[in-house]
């Protein structure tokens, strides 16, 4: 029992020597071919076509729903429509220095995603609403107080005052943010 398999296996190798007749090998592949079905050369002609009318049935009705209005489905956008890049004055905060420059596009910036953020719906209009007549007087405190860096000049309270309106203004959009996060928690703690 404690021969070793391999060597059992070769000395019956060794002892016994098996001959292929002439031509087995070729005999072998013919009738392999011949049993193996042929492959068919496919036709991409007609795939191309009915890809391209499939595309063209797609982009059809992408089309179709991009440009038709559903009165079923209206969405409201909020933008900002008074940013300091487009008032009417001399020169603004930015225009003062590059480091001021890049403390108001940061908070504009910033500003501007938080309002991008903002989903509105039936149930959270009216505290948005509110919250935007507030970020609205904080804009037109904004332009007076710029319209007063222009009148008087670069002063260093006004600076603070335009620096703490940008604050002011996203403290207000992430107040606005916790409070709808709190709205919509407990909406689904109510559901539950």
């Amino acid at each position: 029992m404690g021969q070793d398999l391999r060597e059992m296996f070769e000395k019956e190798r060794s002892e016994q020597r098996f001959k292929l007749k002439e031509g087995h090998e070729t005999r072998f592949l013919d009738r392999l071919d011949d049993a193996l079905p042929k492959q068919k050369n496919v036709d991409f002609g007609i795939l191309k076509i009915a890809a391209s009318v499939l595309l063209v049935v797609g982009l059809s009705f992408f089309g179709y729903l991009q440009f038709s209005k559903d009165d079923k489905v209206t969405t409201t956008t909020i933008t900002d429509t008074e940013t300091t890049s487009e008032t009417n004055t001399d020169f603004s905060l930015g225009d003062l220095s590059p480091d001021l420059k890049k403390v108001e596009n940061y908070y504009v910036a910033h500003i501007n995603m938080e309002l991008s953020k903002l989903e509105v719906s039936d149930d959270n209009k009216e505290l948005i609403d509110s919250y935007m007549e507030r970020l609205a007087e904080l804009n037109a405190e904004y332009k007076a107080l710029n319209e007063e860096l222009n009148d008087l000049g670069p002063n260093d309270q006004t600076i603070a005052a335009l620096i703490e309106n940008l604050q002011l203004r996203l403290q207000l959009l992430q107040k606005l943010k916790k409070k709808l996060n709190q709205v919509k928690t407990s909406k689904n703690e109510q559901i539950i």
